[in-house]
């Protein structure tokens, strides 16, 4: 009887020491990114970094707001693509679709879910981007590239949707049943149950998952620095190339690293990043914690 109380005290210490690890990595990785960014602060204020849009590092420029921006635009063009599409699939599978087809459909969706971002980059190279410079710009002359917002949008949103519909199918299937039996013994029709009850009661997940959504979106990189334009401005129409920051990071780091005070840069723009997530993430939970009340 005593070995067992001690192995189980032993495993719960250990994972407490696990936990407080994890936590422990990620106060660390804003740590780390801080002090390799403290250079460019040091020279430069917070509010001319994130409000400047000159970007020439060779002149000690660093304005960050186009990349801001670009992030930004990027992101939101995702999410709103995405999250209709997803959520009136996983209401189809769960409440309408047969049991054949949502057995062919699931593999299908984590097939898509595991494809490295290279392959969404070159789907959109191929495809999207030709489809945009030829069959939209040419009425709309002041725009010349395909590379653009809008690509990157589209490009990412087909990344983001296995995620999020099979986030949402499974809240919509941990429902109890109960709830729409009570629903649909009351007269409810199908759609009405989905509307007022599915999704009410589902609702703090729902905005859980797009929180995970948006994070992933915000972060990707090689996808969208491949159809984006990579121009370092601030984008004012889907048609207008754009600059996110991971891509920033990506295109940048390595090459320029005998300049300090660049390195420090994309130490910077890394840091903003990882702060915007953390961030967004921590006023999701807020959110979360009042919506469950």
């Amino acid at each position: 009887m005593n070995y067992r109380l001690i192995k189980d005290k032993v495993a719960g210490q250990l994972m407490a020491v696990l936990t407080v690890s994890a936590l422990l990595l990620v106060v660390a990785m804003g740590i780390g990114l801080y002090l390799k960014s403290a250079p460019i602060l040091s020279q430069h204020s917070l509010w001319t970094l994130l409000t400047a849009s000159d970007w020439q590092p060779m002149k000690g420029k660093f304005g960050f707001f186009p990349f801001l921006m670009g992030t930004l635009s990027v992101t939101t063009l995702a999410i709103a693509i995405a999250l209709p599409i997803s959520l009136l699939m996983a209401i189809y599978l769960t409440e309408y679709a047969r049991k054949v087809f949502r057995k062919c459909l699931f593999p299908l969706l984590d097939v898509l879910a595991g494809l490295p971002s290279v392959i969404y980059g070159v789907w959109g190279t191929l495809l999207i981007v030709p489809l945009i410079a030829e069959w939209l710009l040419p009425h709309f002359p002041a725009y010349t590239s395909g590379y653009t917002v809008l690509a990157g949008g589209v490009v990412l949103s087909v990344m983001i949707l296995p995620l999020l519909v099979s986030l949402f199918i499974e809240l919509l299937s941990s429902i109890p049943a109960e709830l729409r039996e009570a629903s649909l013994s009351l007269g409810a029709t199908r759609w009405q149950t989905v509307r007022l009850v599915l999704l009410r009661k589902s609702a703090p997940g729902l905005l859980a998952a797009v929180v995970l959504a948006v994070s992933r979106t915000m972060g990707e990189t090689i996808a969208v620095l491949m159809v984006c334009g990579n121009l370092a401005i601030v984008p004012t129409s889907l048609l207008n190339a754009c600059y996110p920051l991971p891509a920033l990071i990506a295109n940048n780091y390595g090459e320029m690293l005998s300049l300090p005070l660049y390195e420090a840069a994309l130490m910077f723009a890394a840091f903003i990043l990882f702060f915007v997530v953390l961030l967004f993430n921590l006023a999701s939970r807020i959110v979360l914690r009042q919506v469950s009340r």
